[in-house]
């Protein structure tokens, strides 16, 4: 998830824009594909999706979009922000949880709750859970965040980052890993379906199942700092865009993977150039 600190809107706009050099690599938009999407026996047509550079300069701006710095190929922006022309775009979306600001927007039954009724959250956020626990749910939840995954590839956006993975570790023991495979399963046919890459955010201990839930290539916060970079690297290929957070964080990072994945430092409230908070680095 996003450092503490950073606002994340909601709503798209209209923008351009995709990396014409980034790797076309053909998917297999699985179930949940419209009719159109079928060949004549009904199976599902290969979708094909551009997945990002390897090694490439990267810039994480999901706290607002800027005008990207010298050498950056790779930018991740929050969905209601515009793609950077001419770079490769990844559109962040809170898959997982609520933002505070949509709570109310949000059925009370697919709000996770627990045995009392009480509403689980993600206390650093403030975020209730989605409740992931049927498939009749998952179904549900996936049809709003896939009306979200839409609004990024009609804006120009070449991949889906979607946030929150993990949570059903902050579920009390409500969710599993297998609730949120499944779930992220689904938000992965769409995207493919949509002709966008979709990334693993975070979320180490389920990167052996990368396959499974359809996932092309990894966000990860920190991988340098806890030594997470080579769980991601081997499960994705070195197709793998690490966040540090700390200088210690950039120069662990640097020093195994500097020549493999992409790597930045950011400051923890992922400012813009012009606030007395803000950080970038690339060595």
């Amino acid at each position: 998830m996003p450092p503490t600190g950073v606002l994340r809107a909601a709503g798209p706009r209209t923008a351009l824009g995709a990396l014409a050099t980034a790797l076309t690599v053909a998917v297999t938009a699985l179930a949940g594909c419209a009719s159109g999407d079928r060949d004549e026996s009904g199976s599902p047509k290969p979708a094909t999706v551009r997945l990002p550079p390897r090694g490439a300069g990267f810039d994480y701006q999901i706290g607002g979009g800027y005008p990207p710095p010298a050498g950056v190929r790779v930018v991740s922006r929050d969905r209601s922000d515009s793609p950077a022309p001419g770079l490769y775009n990844i559109c962040y979306v809170n898959a997982f949880q609520a933002q505070p600001a949509e709570r109310s927007s949000w059925p009370a039954d697919l709000l996770l709750r627990d045995a009392q009724g009480r509403v689980v959250m993600d206390e650093d956020w403030n975020e209730p859970l989605l409740d992931l626990r049927t498939p009749a749910k998952r179904e549900r939840v996936a049809r709003r965040v896939n009306h979200w995954i839409d609004g990024c590839a009609d804006e120009g956006f070449d991949a889906v980052e979607p946030d929150n993975y993990d949570s059903y570790v902050r579920s009390r023991r409500l969710l599993t890993a297998a609730d949120a495979t499944a779930f992220m399963t689904l938000l992965s046919r769409h995207a493919h379906a949509r002709h966008l890459a979709i990334a693993q955010k975070n979320t180490a201990e389920l990167a052996g199942r990368r396959k499974r839930a359809g996932l092309d290539f990894a966000v990860a916060e920190e991988c340098g700092q806890y030594d997470e970079c080579g769980v991601y690297a081997k499960a994705f290929d070195d197709r793998v865009v690490d966040i540090e957070y700390t200088d210690s964080g950039l120069r662990a990072a640097r020093a195994r993977w500097g020549g493999r994945l992409s790597i930045v430092r950011r400051d923890r409230d992922v400012s813009t150039p012009g606030s007395a908070a803000y950080v970038r680095k690339v060595r």
